[in-house]
């Protein structure tokens, strides 16, 4: 990595600045972390797997008109984002219940939500991401009402996409979050999608297929990160 002033620096992206202050360069580490940051390892090779597969996803996702921050993979590690001024709400959608869902609600593990439901988390790593609505995201002056309008249908349209999506390499897509930010007046989907922010389950087995291995001790993390990328198609080495 080339010595660069980090803008900032979370549990497993470093963001740097570029030649241009519209672009920012995301760099996918091989730190791992759970439990709000109790729990830290580094796992080799996942910040290559995660780029790659934030790649792979958010380019099929731009295809399909979603509108990312996404430009291009610049190497292994590193892609090319647009700068945007960051919604502090995380966006979660379940398929199914699982972790925080059935801890907090009592509900079976693996239980189909029908229809899925759709919940929002304030990001804030001090208040442990506390659950929030649509009415404090409007008071606090985090979002408009028009941006959580817009946030809730891109995400429910981003669940319909990418369900199909796994259900076809042999995966459920039970959970995942999703964040957004401004650009020129605009709303883009940003962050990363990577196994890191999503739950994944082989269809026949429902076996683990994300952080969930690292959560639960079940070992075998990048393995199993490999294997989704694997039946999803994704390339994991660049082009010459």
């Amino acid at each position: 990595m080339s010595e660069r002033s980090a803008l900032y620096e979370g549990k497993a992206k470093i963001v740097y600045g570029s030649e241009s202050p519209d672009e920012l360069i995301l760099h996918f580490k091989d730190d791992t972390s759970a439990f709000d940051g109790e729990k830290v390892e580094q796992l080799a090779h996942k910040g290559e797997i995660n780029n790659a597969f934030n790649a792979f996803i958010m380019e099929y996702l731009q295809r399909e008109g979603v509108p990312t921050h996404f430009i291009r993979r610049l190497n292994a590690r590193e892609s090319l984002v647009r700068h945007l001024e960051m919604i502090p709400v995380e966006c979660v959608v379940r398929n199914r219940a699982a972790g925080s869902l059935s801890r907090r609600l009592g509900v079976e593990e693996g239980k189909i939500l029908q229809p899925p439901t759709l919940e929002f988390f304030l990001k804030n790593d001090a208040l442990h991401d506390p659950m929030i609505n649509t009415s404090h995201i409007r008071t606090f002056g985090w979002a408009t009402a028009e941006e959580v309008e817009a946030m809730r249908c891109w995400t429910l349209r981003v669940n319909t996409l990418l369900s199909a999506l796994f259900a076809k390499a042999g995966l459920i897509l039970v959970d995942f979050k999703l964040e957004f930010g401004r650009f020129d007046g605009e709303l883009y989907l940003g962050d990363e999608f990577s196994p890191d922010g999503c739950r994944l389950w082989d269809a026949q087995s429902l076996e683990k297929m994300d952080k969930d291995r690292f959560r639960r001790d079940l070992g075998g993390v990048v393995d199993a990160y490999r294997e989704v990328a694997r039946r999803l198609g994704v390339p994991l080495a660049l082009e010459s």
